[in-house]
């Protein structure tokens, strides 16, 4: 089939809107006609290198959301054409001893997420100008049509729009899990979110769901903190510096019992000041990427040691996508999770850099493409 794509030829270069060609599917997959895609910080992360790809031309994206259109043999009989469908940005195989015991999240197919290669005969399903593309995580959701093994596939109930259907395939669950899941959020508890993002919003969300009393949301712009407010933190402030003394009034000196990093670049940095926010016993989870060759962290190991404090590392929520996926659009039906101000700008096909840029510049909590006939 041929469509159109978002491609990338080489760090540092703008995505290619071009004309790709996509497989049918072979044993075990489905073919998906997208209809939202979610535009996360870390397509950007391939931009610049900070996620090392083993080749170029790669199609971007991870987060979608569409309708099954055709199914290879082998599939099963839980999916059928015309299903609602979610793409979970990483596959569970269910078998491995990742998912058997319950860290889904951690899948062994996690793998091969950067290698291109399908998981159902380790070739390639999408070529552009004669070259085999590697998609993002073994998605690519960023062309109107797919095809994909249906370990990635998740189905979901056809009332909730696409428009936010796409978020929950990373940056919600990935955002919501590291509170829920990860920090384990306690009613009661202090939390401290640095960065506000889609994920930093994600958490915030998380942590306001898991009757913490305060909810404090560190992000440098001004537009990002107000909107924290709304989403439910009790407070915000412009950088951690600031947040110290105002977070030692509201806890009595304790400090924060959970603090979850959500910036869109990680770097080692800001480990001690977030642990400064970190109560005694407490827990630092760190969800935002690092760059893959960057293993500088300055922390006080006297205190980390001696205050008995944890850093602990987050994925996808430390989740299920199977059973998180659609729990969290139950969430959403019922009013209780906010996804449609998350929303922040829809884009066509074609804008996919300047939506880039605005996520870069600071206006968009997240931006999506719709597709339309016109992409197809």
């Amino acid at each position: 089939m041929k469509t159109k794509g978002a491609v990338l030829w080489g760090l540092g270069q703008e995505w290619s809107v071009e004309e790709i060609e996509i497989g049918e599917p072979v044993v075990g997959e489905v073919q998906i006609q997208l209809e939202t895609a979610g535009m996360c910080h870390s397509d950007h992360h391939i931009v610049t290198g900070a996620t090392p790809m083993p080749a170029f031309p790669v199609m971007g994206g991870h987060e979608g959301a569409g309708i099954i259109t055709k199914l290879g043999p082998g599939v099963p009989t839980d999916l059928a054409v015309g299903d609602h469908v979610v793409l979970s940005f990483i596959p569970a195989c269910g078998r491995c001893p990742a998912c058997v015991s319950g860290q889904m999240a951690l899948c062994d197919l996690g793998a091969g997420l950067l290698s291109g290669l399908s998981i159902s005969d380790g070739t390639y399903r999408i070529q552009a100008r004669g070259q085999n593309v590697i998609p993002m995580c073994l998605l690519g959701t960023f062309s109107p049509y797919m095809t994909v093994h249906h370990t990635s596939v998740v189905k979901i109930d056809p009332s909730v729009p696409f428009e936010v259907a796409c978020l929950v395939g990373c940056g919600v669950p990935t955002g919501f899990g590291s509170a829920t899941n990860v920090a384990n959020v306690m009613p009661g508890d202090s939390v401290a979110i640095v960065g506000i993002g889609g994920v930093g919003m994600s958490a915030l969300q998380g942590a306001v769901l898991s009757g913490a009393t305060n909810v404090i949301a560190i992000d440098p712009l001004a537009w990002k903190r107000e909107q924290a407010l709304k989403f439910g933190a009790t407070h915000a402030f412009e950088n951690v510096e600031s947040a110290i003394v105002p977070i030692m009034e509201l806890t009595e000196g304790r400090m924060c019992e959970k603090t979850i990093i959500t910036v869109g670049e990680m770097h080692g940095e800001i480990v001690e000041p977030t642990l400064t926010l970190t109560s005694k016993g407490g827990t630092c989870v760190v969800t935002a990427m690092g760059h893959m060759v960057d293993f500088d962290v300055k922390q006080n190991n006297f205190l980390l040691a001696m205050l008995q404090k944890r850093v602990q590392g987050a994925i996808f929520g430390g989740g299920n996508a199977r059973k998180d996926i659609p729990r969290l659009l139950r969430l959403y039906k019922s009013g209780q999770l906010n996804l449609d101000d998350m929303v922040t700008r829809t884009y066509s096909l074609e804008e996919v850099n300047q939506g880039y840029k605005d996520m870069l510049e600071g206006r968009n909590i997240r931006g999506i493409i719709k597709y339309t006939d016109a992409d197809r």
